[in-house]
């Protein structure tokens, strides 16, 4: 490894339990490739377990049993790849435009040994009306509005897009819930995630979605 690999929180340890292997595989990756290949900064690389790892993986609370998901601009497979090793039970498809990170993605669910998650290399518009999901996600990827845009046409008839945002997850809602509105929103929460083994709990947005069709 070109990069210490921080050890396990003891929330990560709380949190993924038997699955803990799993996501120190991904941590290892991320530490070392997943740095060279420009997905996350290497002053990141200290804090990955409360900053990206587990504030990703503790929204699976967001999903009921079985889900399927789409993860819009998946990156360093954040949410998308913590999710799946938090929770096995999900089915997770990755859209990521670029193919120098959909190769690492690959690369990296083969070797966390990961068998449902799927990776699509393109932009989230050009899944429009060949990829659907009840539940779609995204991390770090635009504002509310901009975000929905690309994501609501990938949501069936009455799905959610579950949004990791920061403190401003309130005031962002209140700006862009009109346009939210137009775009098929029926009613929006923000949410919690994860108090009891991060310091700064997870922050989302969800937004219930009905299609005119």
């Amino acid at each position: 490894m070109t990069t210490d690999v921080p050890p396990p929180t003891e929330g990560a340890h709380r949190f993924f339990g038997e699955r803990l292997p799993h996501a120190e595989v991904f941590a290892a990756l991320l530490a070392d490739t997943g740095v060279s290949h420009g997905l996350i900064g290497p002053r990141e690389v200290s804090i990955l377990w409360e900053r990206h790892i587990l504030n990703c993986a503790v929204i699976e609370d967001a999903f009921p049993d079985g889900a399927r998901l789409i993860d819009v601009g998946s990156g360093a497979g954040l949410p998308g790849v913590a999710l799946a090793i938090a929770r096995p039970d999900l089915e997770v498809h990755l859209v990521e435009p670029m193919q120098r990170r959909t190769e690492w993605l690959e690369s990296a669910i083969a070797e966390i040994g990961l068998d449902t998650v799927t990776v699509h290399r393109g932009r989230a518009e050009e899944f429009h009306g060949q990829l659907t999901a009840p539940y779609v996600t995204a991390r770090a990827v635009a504002r509310l509005d901009k975000l929905a845009r690309w994501c609501f046409p990938l949501l069936e008839h009455e799905g959610r897009m579950v949004a990791l945002k920061g403190r401003s997850a309130e005031d962002e809602l209140a700006a862009t819930t009109t346009a939210l509105r137009k775009m098929g929103l029926v009613r929006a929460d923000v949410g919690s995630h994860g108090a009891d083994v991060l310091a700064a709990p997870t922050l989302t947005v969800t937004c219930h979605v009905r299609h005119g069709r």
